[in-house]
């Protein structure tokens, strides 16, 4: 188990672990350790690991995600393109990052694939209303990939992250199909 500084634990928690040094059967590093306990089954860490159950037995289909390494808090995601699409083929990795705030305020979502789409910016940050204005705790973390899968083909280019994406959205098609193709391509090949 990892060690924790003083500075790290709340100090009722640190009061308490400095009365009951030296009683027996009672140690400061004890009550870290009950600290630490409490401190990994948080509601938002409780909904998170509830949310993988759920990815994990019941997935939507071209959606995958799971916790990164040890922490619940910091996920790995692959979008899949949709059939049909100029996003066909393409497998496309992003990063959700939670807070403890979490379901209350909606994780950080960025892409790490490079994207073409007007509603992506160029650090791979998303412009899409569940994210910011339109958050819901109702939401987990399949309703946010399959809601980020569904933009790929439906943008709205009323509201650019990436001007010149939408620009050609809207006014030609033919070339912005074939650059979301090229981003297809490159996904194959990207690490």
């Amino acid at each position: 188990m990892n060690e924790i500084a003083d500075e790290q634990v709340p100090k009722p928690y640190l009061q308490l672990a400095r009365r009951l040094r030296g009683r027996p059967g009672q140690s400061a590093f004890s009550h870290r350790r009950d600290w630490i306990s409490a401190r990994m089954s948080t509601p938002a860490r409780k909904r998170l690991m509830r949310d993988f159950k759920r990815l994990q037995q019941d997935p939507p289909a071209g959606i995958s995600g799971a916790p990164h390494d040890n922490n619940i808090m910091l996920w790995n995601a692959v979008i899949f393109g949709p059939d049909d699409t100029p996003w066909d083929g393409g497998t496309f990795k992003l990063t959700l990052q939670f807070t403890e705030d979490y379901p209350n305020k909606p994780p950080t979502v960025r892409f790490v694939s490079r994207m073409f789409h007007p509603n992506i910016y160029a650090d791979g940050s998303i412009c899409l209303d569940i994210l910011q204005n339109q958050w819901s705790p109702i939401y987990d973390v399949a309703a946010i990939l399959t809601s980020i899968q569904s933009l790929l083909c439906d943008p709205n280019p009323n509201s650019p992250a990436n001007s010149e994406a939408a620009r050609m959205f809207s006014e030609h098609k033919r070339e912005y199909n074939r650059k979301v193709r090229e981003i297809v391509e490159q996904s194959w090949t990207a690490d």
